[in-house]
């Protein structure tokens, strides 16, 4: 293993480090059909491709910590059952999870590859530094969550340091799942102790955290840690749902007896959670997060939007990747696409305009042409399709919480919807959209801040939209939906008008806008409730315009809180066929 990887040091460098280590990750994994390819957020397997982080390759980042990345994706996809971990809905008990498996399989690659923990602990050292870098900004939520993990990686506390007597209570708590964790033997056995985990620390909150740490002298200022550590162990794993021992997805604790009016529930309720301004930020945060007045919902305002992106990606994509990706994309829905398209067709034929002086013979009108000397409208004239005089907008929530499989089959739906789309002659547009801290934007935030402006109206400090669309409406090129991957955090009111005011510019009998999901709206700098009133009262304003709004839930049922047409995907390789079905109804003029 040393000797292997030491000889493709030289590679990565090279004008072809994705190639050199798709060699080496050919043999890692033993599988002949893997690739590698850098792209943004953390190693993932997307089918047969190794995506590793762009910013290894960029950032000077040591060799071994690549090399690292490159073995923990390879010990994944030798060792690991990935269906089982697609189970979990994004959150923390699918990362807990993906930690203890990580743990699990890199030990047996090492079996074959002493030179394995090397590099893995590579990995492991660059990974630590860079949740260290953003230590402050992270929720309590994210903070316990991490200490798990590097408990579970018998690591040294490092940053923990700075909460240790408050995230040591809680580990003491779990130390037995934590124990049982580190056995692990299988895909299941760490699904079920991510699950046992979760809910040991939830149990704390139950019986309630703060009383863990009563014996804390005051001087030791544990006591707004001790709040907050409370209040996440009480959020933790909220809306996790793992796969138990029996496999059948079971809800944990805090959803069981869900009728499905909790998720409407939540969207009103008031949640500190997913907020990761530093701690100097609070202040302002508390002041800019006061309850919104009962009869005006509170929409989510950005300080400025001079920051926001949008990429056209039209026609830029890999026309190689495209091609394969369109294959795919066919062999999934194209019975589905040759049933739209009859259903279509029938529908055209069953509309005609009578009685006409030119056009084609109507044989009804024969007889009458016989009988009647002076009769001069025997002709027919076929009506443009109703259902072809549509727009249709497939808008994509490219968080990182989508990162992996699911990604993959947004990646492989959208495709199959807009390539039928286009084949169909409708006029279609694909779209995405996600949100990063900008250094320019948290700079004027400062500035605001130190010069006291009032930013209580503003929900948007330091991240800027990463707005991007991938087929515009006036191409037919798709190979724009190749580069579709994930991004960071999902402002969906924001990004919902966004794609509503372009499609609304189009001339058509009906406008229908989709949008693919996987959770509720989140920011690193917004409240959470206003991210949530803000999505509803946008919900509205778009079905106002006339636009026909649909939105599919990826193993999350959020969108069934947010828009009146709601259709939730609980297997993920039902994605496309299910998003095709669900748009064909509309499309065909079928009821919902």
């Amino acid at each position: 293993m040393a000797n292997l990887q030491d000889a493709t040091h030289s590679l990565t460098a090279s004008a072809d480090p994705a190639g050199a280590l798709g060699r080496l990750a050919r043999v890692l994994s033993g599988d002949s059909r893997v690739s590698v390819t850098f792209g943004a957020g953390e190693p993932r397997i997307e089918g047969e491709r190794f995506v590793l982080p762009g910013r290894l390759a960029t950032d000077g980042v040591d060799e071994a910590a690549l090399l690292g990345a490159l073995d923990l994706l390879a010990a994944r996809r030798r060792y690991s059952e990935a269906a089982r971990l697609d189970t979990p809905q994004a959150g923390v008990t699918g990362r807990i999870a993906q930690a203890i498996e990580d743990r699990r399989v890199l030990a047996q690659l090492a079996l074959a590859f002493p030179g394995a923990p090397r590099y893995a602990q590579s990995w492991r050292t660059q990974r630590g530094e860079a949740v260290a870098r953003r230590w402050s900004k992270l929720a309590w939520r994210e903070r316990l969550a991490w200490a798990i993990e590097r408990t579970l990686w018998d690591e040294a506390p490092g940053v923990l340091e700075r909460d240790a007597a408050a995230l040591a209570a809680a580990l003491r708590a779990i130390d037995a799942p934590l124990g049982a964790a580190r056995t692990s033997q299988s895909t299941r056995a760490s699904l079920s102790a991510a699950a046992a985990i979760v809910a040991g620390v939830r149990s704390l909150a139950s019986r309630g955290a703060n009383n863990m740490m009563q014996t804390a002298a005051p001087s030791e200022g544990l006591d707004d840690e001790s709040a907050r550590l409370a209040q996440a162990m009480d959020e933790f794993g909220e809306a996790d749902e793992v796969e138990p021992p029996g496999g059948a997805v079971q809800p944990d604790n805090a959803r069981e007896g869900d009728d499905g009016a909790s998720a409407r529930a939540s969207a009103e309720s008031d949640s500190a959670s997913g907020s990761t301004l530093s701690e100097a930020d609070a202040p302002h945060a508390a002041a800019t997060n006061r309850s919104p007045a009962p009869t005006r919902p509170r929409l989510s305002i950005p300080l400025t939007t001079a920051y926001d992106v949008v990429t056209d990606l039209t026609g830029r994509g890999d026309p190689a990747a495209w091609r394969k990706l369109r294959a795919l994309a066919r062999a999934e829905t194209g019975a589905l696409k040759a049933q739209l398209e009859r259903l279509l067709k029938a529908d055209e034929l069953t509309h005609w305009k009578r009685e006409q002086e030119r056009g084609e013979i109507d044989r009804a009108a024969l007889a009458r042409l016989a009988a009647s000397r002076g009769y001069r409208t025997p002709f027919r004239v076929a009506r443009h399709a109703s259902g072809r005089d549509t727009v249709v907008t497939l808008l994509l929530d490219l968080s990182g919480s989508m990162a992996g499989r699911k990604i993959e089959l947004a990646r492989l739906c959208a495709a199959a919807l807009a390539d039928a789309l286009t084949q169909l002659a409708f006029d279609s547009e694909v779209l995405g959209y996600s949100s990063i801290e900008a250094p320019e934007l948290r700079a004027r935030y400062e500035r605001e801040r130190a010069a006291g402006a009032d930013l209580r109206g503003y929900n948007r400090f330091v991240e800027r939209l990463d707005l991007r669309v991938f087929k515009r409406f006036d191409s037919r090129d798709l190979s724009g939906l190749a580069a579709i991957e994930c991004g960071h955090e999902n402002p969906d009111g924001e990004a919902l008008a966004w794609a509503a005011s372009r499609l609304a510019q189009r001339k058509a009998r009906r406008r229908l806008l989709c949008v693919l999901s996987d959770g509720y709206p989140s920011t690193s700098d917004g409240d959470p409730t206003v991210l949530r009133s803000d999505l509803l009262a946008r919900v509205q304003a778009v079905e106002e315009q006339g636009i026909e709004l649909v939105g599919i839930g990826i193993l999350d049922d959020a969108v069934e809180a947010f828009y009146p047409h709601a259709v939730v995907v609980r297997k993920l390789h039902e994605l496309p066929a299910t998003a095709f079905a669900t748009l064909s109804r509309l499309l065909a003029g079928r009821p919902y």
